[in-house]
């Protein structure tokens, strides 16, 4: 992981955090836990969102879950914080 990409990943946490999402670094990004929700193969729906390259945006930085699937440019944060909260069971918007 880059730098650049932790920072981005901590700065997304931040904000993950605000809305009540626990969010916490590991060494394969970031870990995100809605622990007002039921799991349905762990206690808690969880993710790690990394940050990747995206070969069909130019290459552009994006977030990703960890089924490498697109979650937003890591310039729209507010667009990733909506999708991660969709994701693990949040209440969608903000």
């Amino acid at each position: 992981m880059t730098p650049e990409s932790r920072a981005r990943l901590e700065a997304l946490g931040v904000v993950l955090r605000v809305y009540g999402l626990h969010a916490s670094m590991t060494e394969d990004g970031l870990r995100v836990v809605n622990r007002e929700a039921a799991g349905c193969c762990a206690a808690h729906p969880a993710d790690v969102i990394s940050v990747r390259a995206r070969e069909d945006d130019g290459g552009r930085a994006w977030f990703f879950t960890s089924w490498r699937h697109p979650v937003a440019e890591v310039e729209r944060v507010v667009d990733a914080v909506t999708a991660i909260r969709e994701l693990l069971g949040g209440e969608p918007g903000l």
